[in-house]
């Protein structure tokens, strides 16, 4: 070999000082390093920015509706009590009663997201850019249907407010998420009748803010000592079982909204939590959710891939859901 050849070839030089190997190609008596001309290496491995999972959906009461039938609206229909019975007398037959029904008609909406890839891409790129797609706009229905959910039964008229105060613009320091809250929360979902779930717990939707809190209290019963049930679920007290998630708003302290018939500017941050029981709110389905491609654009240089569906989230008992406002 010539020794102008050799000096064609790339060389590896070893750095004493650093202790690296470092790519090189060797110019005359010297080794210059290739840093500027070296690719980048892309690894395989994906990551995602971190997403809420869907907590709201599992104790939402369901309606697939696929019929045919004109309209936007679905109905869910509610029995209404008996009226109590009583003592019975012999040889007198008994009084029947009709039963009586109410409907509670939740409105349905088209939903959806989309994205838009080039041919180009799809050829060049190291990833599977339509899979990762496809990802991502499955994480972002989620995340839909579950800021849906939660908006709707936060939108109920029961308020307790730490500290019992009037109004959000009053909430002091010390007004944090504690068994008091809890507790008031509870009368009155006992005090109106709420269901519990399986008759034995109510469920309450708390920000991590307030999961430290509830943590920190000596009747609380980590979800590891009676085992876990729904996703989300980190313990129970006083017959209430607590459900994280980062979906819980935060009202900013420099918003400025209407508060309990008070309107203010804020000065704190107030967290919100809700807590309910059964046949609190209903999710209505007329179009599950479908993964859908845009066809062929600009002769297949353009590629389309969307979410669609369309349902609708109501209140069905509004005595049944209680908000919660703290610091």
């Amino acid at each position: 070999m010539s020794k102008e050849r050799e000096f064609d070839l790339q060389l590896f030089a070893y750095d004493a000082a650093g202790g690296n190997v470092s790519t090189a190609v060797a110019t005359g008596t010297q080794f210059a390093p290739l840093s500027q001309t070296i690719l980048d290496v892309y690894s395989k491995e994906l990551e995602f920015e971190a997403q809420p999972v869907m907590r709201f959906e599992q104790f939402a009461v369901k309606k697939t509706d696929l019929s045919s039938a004109p309209g936007l609206t679905i109905k869910i229909t509610a029995y209404d009590n008996l009226v109590p019975g009583g003592q019975l007398t012999e040889g007198v037959a008994m009084t029947t009663q009709e039963l009586s029904t109410s409907q509670i008609d939740i409105t349905v909406y088209e939903y959806g997201n989309a994205i838009a890839v080039t041919e180009l891409l799809l050829q060049a790129s190291f990833d599977d850019v339509m899979g990762s797609a496809a990802k991502l706009l499955g994480m972002d229905y989620a995340k839909v249907v579950d800021s849906l959910l939660r908006d709707t039964v936060l939108a109920c008229t029961n308020v307790v407010l730490a500290g019992k105060r009037d109004s959000r613009v009053d909430l002091e320091v010390g007004d944090l998420f504690d068994s008091a809250v809890v507790k008031d929360a509870v009368e009155i979902l006992a005090t109106n009748n709420a269901g519990k779930y399986a008759n034995d717990y109510y469920v309450c939707f708390i920000h991590p803010h307030h999961a430290r809190g509830v943590r920190d209290d000596s009747e609380f019963q980590n979800v590891t000592a009676y085992g876990k049930q729904y996703a989300g679920e980190i313990g129970r007290i006083h017959d209430v079982i607590f459900i994280e998630t980062t979906q819980m708003p935060i009202t900013d302290k420099t918003e400025s909204e209407e508060a309990a018939g008070d309107p203010g500017t804020l000065d704190h941050n107030v967290y919100k939590s809700v807590m309910f029981g059964e046949n609190a709110y209903g999710f209505a389905v007329a179009l599950p959710v479908e993964m859908r491609d845009g066809g062929i654009e600009d002769f297949g240089r353009l590629h389309k891939l969307a979410w669609y569906a369309i349902f609708g989230a109501g209140i069905l008992t509004d005595d049944n859901i209680v908000r919660i406002e703290t610091r």
